[in-house]
This record gives structure tokens, C-alpha cells and sequence, in this order.
């Protein structure tokens, strides 16, 4: 039994574009004849059929597109959202947003439960239990079948699909280094478990700072949180048994609950403690004193996000089999408060 082909594939073997081998297969009179017959009898000969379902997908639109997040509480997430929204409706596109709540088994019923026709496609970031699982057939799944994935924020390498991230590792370098430079030498970090993939960028980006300017590295200086409901008890006992003149926070409810806790030890921020967290939310700008953190421009993620899944959604259908994926960084930038 001969081997099925794609158009891409066909366009490689025969050293054409894949326009090219999509109007030869629709006999268009923009292609020559001998270019036509060449390109009929190869896909002939290998079996070749047009994806129909990712065609159907793309024939019936809803003009609906999921947005699958882990929590909503975090200023990041709903501002992604935001984004997400302002550049789907300027297209013509409504959007649905589905929590995980850190669920793999939510993941997965969201995902099945929306591909059945419901939208045209999806925008995930993946929840604590999935890259824990490293489970990803739910989205590879709803790939095959021909309808698109954009992932974002927490992503994995895993699965071939289009991404915008940040750098976290060098923006988590540039915020260590920032205390390093402010005089600081025993700088604590309050990181989530490596499993999840923002985490463990942001604590390499953390080692690499400290490598780089000759400080000691500690594994009694990292505290990694799992559940976020202990948090603040966690980070009291790290704070206290410390004696730290920096924090470096990984997101700002940890930079919150490290202000609240030296201020209950009558340390002084930032005289004797200096913090910056990740995420520029309403937190940072409101506690007192304000925290100094790394902006994510998340609304850019947020716009990338959609803009990324709309093109692949009006795409063609020669250029449908073209699986080339795009990787989107957002640049970030610190943003100094009273915490520092």
C-alpha cells in the first residue's frame, strides 16, 4: 500500500510551491498543463487526499475561539484575556473562556467538550496537572482533527503549535541582577515546583544572575510553593528563618504575602528587605509600600494570542498544510516601585 502524502510534501518532491500543487489538484488554467499532469499523477500515485476535516472546520466557522486558562484571580490572565478579546472582535470573532482550575481532567473535558463544532479553535495555557502529567493527547487530538492551538504562557515543546511566551529565564536574570546592582548579596527566591515550565525558566534565570556575579548559591535560599493556599504560612517561616536582604518573587501575591511578613517582623522595606515580583497587576501598584516587578505586557500576549490563531484560522487551504509554526516573545521591562 503506497504512503499517503500532503500537499507540502508533494511540492517538495516535485520542487514546485505548494500554490502550485494546490491549483494543478483544482486543474486551474494558471498552471501549465505538463506542471498539472505531473502534479495529478504523483498525488495519484500516492494516495493523496485533501484534509476534509480540517476543510469542513474551515467552511463552517462559528466564528467562536476558546481561551483555556489554569485561574483567573491573577491580573496576568485576565488581562491576556483582555487582549485576546480586543484583537478577536476587531476580526469578527467572539471568545469563550473556559478554567482549568489547575485541572488536567478539566483541561481535557473543556478541550472535548468545545471541539465537537462549538468554536474554530483555541487559546491554552496549560495547567499545573498537565505539565505535571506531561499528558498532552488532548491537544494533539484536537490538532489532527484540523482545528488550530495557540498556546501561551505556560506552553510545552511537546506539541508542534504556534506560541508566545516571554523570556522568562532572562527576565527573571534581569530582576536578580537589578537587586545585585541596588548592593544586595543574599537574595531569596520564592518560586512555584519546576514542573510547572514558568517556574523553573524564572529559577534558571535566577541562578544564572547570581553565577554571574560571583554570589553563593543556596538551595536553603529557594523556597517552590505548590499549592498557593499555604503560601503565605510557607513564606512567613522562610522569611523568618532568613536573613535575607532581597526577595525575588515569582508572582506578586508571593511578593504581597513577603511584604506583609516583614512588616509583621518589623523589617523594613526596602531598607532592609528590597522585593520585585513578576506580573504588573493592581496588587504591585496598590500594596504599600508598591512592589517593583517585571512587566509582561500581557495585553501584547493577549493580541499576539488571537492574532496568531486568526491567521491560521483564514489560512488557505494550500497554505493549511504548511506546518510551519511560529514562536512569539514579548519583550518585558522592570518597573521600579516603592519596594525597592
Amino acid at each position: 500500500m503506497k504512503r499517503k502524502v500532503t500537499l507540502k510534501q508533494i511540492a517538495k518532491e516535485l520542487d514546485v510551491s505548494i500554490s502550485t500543487v494546490s491549483k494543478s489538484l483544482k486543474d486551474s488554467a494558471e498552471i501549465s498543463e505538463e506542471t498539472r499532469q505531473k502534479v495529478q499523477a504523483f498525488a495519484k500515485l500516492y494516495n493523496y487526499k485533501p484534509n476534509n476535516i480540517a476543510l469542513s472546520l474551515k467552511n463552517r466557522k462559528t466564528k467562536n475561539i476558546a481561551v483555556i486558562i489554569p485561574e483567573i484571580v491573577h491580573h496576568f490572565f485576565a488581562t491576556v484575556i483582555s487582549g485576546i478579546e480586543q484583537v478577536a472582535n476587531e476580526y469578527g470573532y467572539n471568545v469563550l473562556v473556559c478554567l482549568s482550575n489547575e485541572s488536567f481532567d478539566k483541561e481535557v473535558i473543556n478541550m472535548e467538550m468545545l471541539a465537537n463544532g462549538s468554536i474554530d479553535g483555541f487559546i491554552l495555557s496549560l495547567s499545573k496537572e498537565t505539565q505535571l502529567k506531561k499528558d498532552f493527547h488532548h491537544i494533539s487530538e484536537v490538532i489532527n482533527q484540523g482545528m488550530p492551538v495557540v498556546m501561551f504562557d505556560r506552553i510545552t515543546q511537546d506539541i508542534a503549535c504556534d506560541k508566545v511566551i516571554i523570556d522568562d529565564t532572562h527576565a527573571a536574570f534581569q530582576a536578580v541582577e537589578f537587586l545585585i546592582e541596588k548592593g544586595k548579596k543574599n537574595i531569596g527566591l520564592i518560586t512555584t515546583i519546576d514542573y510547572v515550565s514558568v517556574g523553573k525558566l524564572r529559577t534558571d534565570g535566577y541562578h544564572l544572575a547570581l553565577q554571574k556575579h560571583h554570589l553563593p548559591i543556596s538551595e536553603a535560599n529557594v523556597l517552590k510553593i505548590e499549592n498557593m493556599e499555604e503560601s503565605q504560612k510557607l513564606i512567613q517561616d522562610f522569611i523568618q528563618k532568613n536573613h535575607f536582604d532581597a526577595v525575588f518573587a515569582v508572582n506578586e501575591l508571593f511578593a504581597l504575602h513577603t511584604i506583609k511578613t516583614a512588616n509583621h517582623l518589623k523589617i523594613n522595606v526596602p531598607e532592609k528587605l528590597a522585593v520585585v515580583a513578576f506580573t504588573d497587576g493592581i496588587i504591585s501598584t496598590c500594596s504599600t509600600p508598591s512592589i517593583t516587578t517585571v512587566a509582561q505586557n500581557e495585553w501584547k500576549i493577549g493580541q499576539k494570542a488571537a492574532k496568531l490563531l486568526i491567521d491560521r484560522l483564514e489560512m488557505e487551504e494550500d497554505e493549511m498544510e504548511d506546518e510551519h509554526y511560529r514562536t512569539e516573545i514579548i519583550e518585558t521591562y522592570i518597573i521600579e516601585r516603592e519596594s525597592t
